[in-house]
């Protein structure tokens, strides 16, 4: 099953993104996912990150059944609040703690002594 981006329309406070599925014999369908603009702000997610999420929550949403309106719910928006939280946390942790100085004397070598 693939999803591709065909559009997105604004309706009174949702984003809706359009998309033709295409199945494993080669038909497309044409599908839609409903995105509250209020609660991407209250999760933290970016509007020009929205069409990759929902075509990500179609992939793991869709079984190929009649379904062709969907809504990318709070529960969604809060799991993958969660997950870019986890993630951050995770790449701070391997990041290297900046190295401190050798010393107040570093450098004193070339610089002279001072009376």
């Amino acid at each position: 099953m693939q999803f591709i981006l065909t559009g997105f329309t604004h309706d009174t406070g949702f984003r809706v993104f359009a998309f033709d599925r295409i199945g494993e014999d080669r038909i497309r369908t044409q599908c839609t996912v409903r995105a509250d603009l209020t609660l991407i702000r209250t999760y933290g997610i970016q509007i020009q990150d929205l069409p990759l999420l929902c075509r990500s929550f179609l992939d793991r949403r869709d079984e190929g059944g009649e379904m062709r309106t969907w809504t990318f719910s709070e529960e969604e928006m809060r799991a993958c609040a969660s997950e870019r939280a986890e993630a951050r946390a995770l790449a701070a942790s391997k990041r290297k703690p900046p190295q401190k100085p050798a010393g107040e004397n570093a450098g004193a070598a070339w610089r002279g002594q001072h009376a």
